[in-house]
C-alpha cells in the first residue's frame, strides 16, 4: 500500500508541474507576478519641461516612476530628488524607464521653471520628465491614480489644497500601479531599483490604462 501510494505521489507531482508549466506558457505572467497591482493610471494630459505634451499614450509600454514636488520647495524635495537622481543614473540607458516628476505648484513652476530646475538635476529629457499643468489634473492623478494622497482631499476647493508627499508610485508597462515607497529611505529606494529591474522583464500585453473602454479601473 505504501508503494502504492508513493505512486500516486510521484504521479500526481508531474502532473502539478506539468500544469503550472503550461499556464506559465499560456498566460503572460502567471506565476512570475511578485508585485500586486494596486491601480489603475487614469489618461492624463500635461506639458514637460520641453515644452511636449505628454499623455498616457507616451507611457504605454514603458515602467516608470512619478514622484510630486516643487520648485520651490526647501524641505523633503530636494532630498527626493537627491536620491531619484541615483535612480535615473541606475536606470537611464533603458529605453522602456522613464521618471515623471510632477509639480504640486503649476501657478509657480511653468515649462520654463522646470526646464531650469530639470537642467540643473542634469535630468534627460528623453528619461527624466519635469510635468506641469492644471492643478486640479495634477492632484486628481496623484490621488486617483499613482495613490499620493487621501482622495477625499479633492472634495475641498482646489485653491486651499496643497500636496506635500514623500512618496514614489511604481507604474508598469501596462499603466499599472505596483507599488508605493518612501523617497526619503535608502532601502525602500533599493527596493525599488530592484523592482524596476523585474518590472522591466516582463511582458506588456497591451496599455490597460483606466477610463478605457477595454478595462475598469479595479
Amino acid at each position: 500500500m505504501s508503494r502504492k501510494f508513493g505512486y500516486y505521489l510521484v504521479f500526481f507531482g508531474i502532473l502539478f508541474i506539468a500544469f503550472y508549466f503550461a499556464l506559465t506558457r499560456m498566460i503572460p505572467g502567471y506565476g512570475k507576478t511578485e508585485l500586486p497591482v494596486l491601480s489603475y493610471v487614469h489618461p492624463f494630459s500635461f506639458r514637460n519641461q520641453e515644452g511636449r505634451l505628454i499623455t498616457e499614450k507616451d507611457v504605454a509600454g514603458k515602467v516608470y516612476v512619478a514622484e510630486y514636488f516643487f520648485t520651490t520647495c526647501k524641505g523633503i524635495c530636494p532630498k527626493m530628488n537627491t536620491n531619484m537622481k541615483d535612480v535615473f543614473r541606475e536606470h537611464k540607458d533603458d529605453p522602456s524607464f522613464l521618471i515623471l516628476s510632477h509639480t504640486v505648484d503649476p501657478e509657480t513652476d511653468s515649462v520654463a521653471r522646470m526646464k531650469r530646475y530639470a537642467d540643473s538635476l542634469g535630468a534627460d529629457p528623453k528619461t527624466w520628465w519635469f510635468l506641469t499643468g492644471r492643478k486640479d489634473s495634477l492632484y486628481a492623478i496623484a490621488r486617483n491614480s499613482y495613490l499620493l494622497d487621501d482622495p477625499q482631499n479633492n472634495k475641498m476647493d482646489i485653491n486651499d489644497q496643497f500636496i506635500h508627499t514623500q512618496f514614489f508610485a511604481l507604474v508598469d508597462k501596462e499603466g499599472r500601479v505596483r507599488k508605493i515607497y518612501d523617497g526619503l529611505k535608502k532601502n525602500e529606494l533599493s527596493d525599488m531599483n530592484a523592482d524596476i529591474n523585474k518590472l522591466l522583464k516582463e511582458e506588456a500585453t497591451g496599455p490597460r490604462f483606466a477610463n478605457s473602454i477595454f478595462n475598469n479601473n479595479p
